[in-house]
């Protein structure tokens, strides 16, 4: 371990997802700053590819040592509760690690409800690498012309269920979206996936909601039974409950509660980023464009204090959505900066081609800041920004006079 002298700043980053990886890279810039990354496993779980990893048709993992920078110490273990008082984190392993900065990037997993009668027993969520695992066995052994359920018409269920008709065409695949296509899209984008699903002989519902799950079938509330070989829940994310047990104040869903800088509500050496922050209880989509941002965001808020400076308000610009429809096709929707769908999208190969380049790019950001730390910049990071405790909406806004990309 290293040997801290009293000059130096100890940070320690839980998490090493698109949050957490890209935030510890980025503390770099102030060499004075002793950076730990404490993460459940020793490898960097790329999310977006979990569907190419169940359906055998693209890896989602990377070592994750080798995404950070040379002088960052990765521990791998898991944090069981933090003590603001004495500035320590349990560990799983019943070690204990001190502070003097925390970043609270623990990331979202996946979820199924309870309260549908047999999903939790007999569905397979995704979300996580685990899962994921445990799902591409199962798959592997489903025989030819079996039926394979996904649960959920969001951008998850989307991918996953293209997947594996591209990948299996031996089966039929049913997504069973809930209400709507792609809820997130706009009409004529959400026309081009179905049409592109379609093609892919992927049975898609638009109204079906599941009111029962069984190990051979899908019950739904019209009560329709859809025969299901394998049932995927795709409809749902939770986060760890490590904020709540460590008493902090968190939204109803769990994530840490905030100000615009990204600090604890309850203690100011403790900054959150990705999906388990709730920057003033707003809800944003959990997804790596906006977790890498808010990561970015969570660095230069430790930097500033650290150096004495007052922190500045996050900044959160969202372009669009990516979605690939098998290795083929895919949708992308161009959207407003509030993460609202504008009329415009890209269909087909061509955003299949994106899809790939911006999957392959998010790698290589996170990759290069730890080489090359405070170089990743972000849609919106240099516009106005409002005042760091001031309540997102606000209308008091200040120029930003300095790079909010520290």
């Amino acid at each position: 371990m290293t040997d801290h002298s009293m000059d130096r700043t100890r940070a320690v980053v839980l998490g090493g997802g698109y949050a957490g990886a890209l935030a510890a890279n980025r503390l770099q810039q102030n060499p004075s700053i002793d950076v730990t990354v404490v993460n459940p496993r020793a490898e960097f779980v790329h999310r977006v590819r979990l569907h190419e990893m169940v359906a055998r048709s693209g890896e989602a993992t990377a070592n994750l040592a080798g995404l950070l920078g040379d002088g960052i110490h990765l521990i791998v273990d898991t944090a069981e509760k933090v003590n603001p008082a004495e500035r320590t984190v349990e560990l799983a392993s019943g070690a204990e690690i001190s502070y003097d900065y925390l970043i609270y990037a623990v990331g979202s997993t996946g979820k199924v409800p309870l309260s549908v009668p047999g999903a939790a027993q007999f569905s397979y969520p995704i979300g996580e690498l685990e899962q994921a695992e445990r799902l591409r066995s199962t798959l592997d052994e489903t025989p030819p012309k079996a039926r394979i359920c996904v649960v959920g018409g969001g951008l998850t269920g989307i991918e996953a269920a293209a997947e594996l008709a591209e990948q299996r065409p031996d089966v039929t695949v049913v997504l069973l979206c809930g209400g709507v296509l792609g809820p997130t899209l706009g009409e004529r984008a959400r026309a081009s996936t179905r049409r592109q699903l379609e093609r892919l002989n992927v049975d898609v519902q638009d109204t079906a909601i599941v009111a029962k799950v069984e190990s051979d079938k899908v019950c739904l509330a019209d009560g329709t039974v859809v025969p299901a070989t394998v049932t995927i829940w795709t409809a749902g994310f939770g986060v760890p409950t490590l904020a709540a047990d460590s008493g902090l104040r968190t939204d109803p869903m769990g994530r840490l509660l905030t100000d615009e800088a990204l600090i604890s509500l309850d203690d100011p050496r403790i900054v959150a980023a990705g999906d388990s922050a709730a920057p003033s209880g707003q809800s944003l989509r959990m997804s790596c464009q906006a977790a890498m941002p808010l990561a970015a965001r969570a660095a230069g808020t430790v930097l500033d204090l650290v150096a004495g400076r007052e922190p500045v308000a996050r900044t959160q610009a969202f372009v669009g959505t990516n979605i690939s429809i098998g290795r083929r096709y895919g949708t992308i929707q161009l959207s407003k900066k509030n993460d609202t769908p504008r009329g415009l999208y890209i269909g087909g190969k061509v955003a299949a081609t994106i899809k790939e380049f911006v999957c392959t790019k998010v790698i290589d950001q996170i990759e290069k800041e730890g080489r090359r730390p405070g170089s990743y910049r972000w849609p919106g990071a240099k516009k106005q920004t409002v005042r760091a405790n001031t309540p997102s909406g606000s209308s008091d806004l200040i120029p930003t006079l300095r790079n909010d990309g520290n």
